[in-house]
């Protein structure tokens, strides 16, 4: 399975930027996909989870501020990411769990995109 995400950039604080995820390769072989962040200095965390059937989970930082979705026929996930703040600034990496896995929130296991950057300057 690869994922490769996009969507990263350089927003003022209080606006918006979106990432995506596209999965290829055994996609049967995966089911709850998400988000995770690493901010300079600090351990990787979640952000947002989305399940095969369309649960969302968000950790209580951007709860109200980012929207997780998913386009099934594209097999990608989106982040919408508004009302951004500074602290929000990290690499932002899409992980998908394997079926039969650890789960999406155990780092270890399922797979991993390379890390797209946010930056939001105050």
């Amino acid at each position: 399975v690869q994922l490769q995400a996009s969507g990263g950039g350089l927003v003022q604080a209080g606006g918006s930027l979106r990432l995506s995820c596209a999965a290829s390769g055994r996609i049967f072989s995966i089911n709850d996909m998400g988000w995770f962040r690493q901010a300079p200095g600090k351990q990787r965390e979640a952000v947002a989870g989305i399940s095969k059937s369309g649960n969302t989970m968000y950790v209580d930082a951007v709860k109200g501020r980012f929207i997780i979705s998913k386009d099934n026929a594209k097999n990608t996930i989106h982040l919408q990411m508004n009302s951004l703040k500074p602290e929000d600034t990290a690499v932002y990496y899409c992980r998908a769990a394997a079926v039969g896995g650890l789960g999406l929130w155990t780092p270890a296991g399922g797979y991993w995109g390379q890390g797209t950057q946010v930056t939001v300057s105050s």
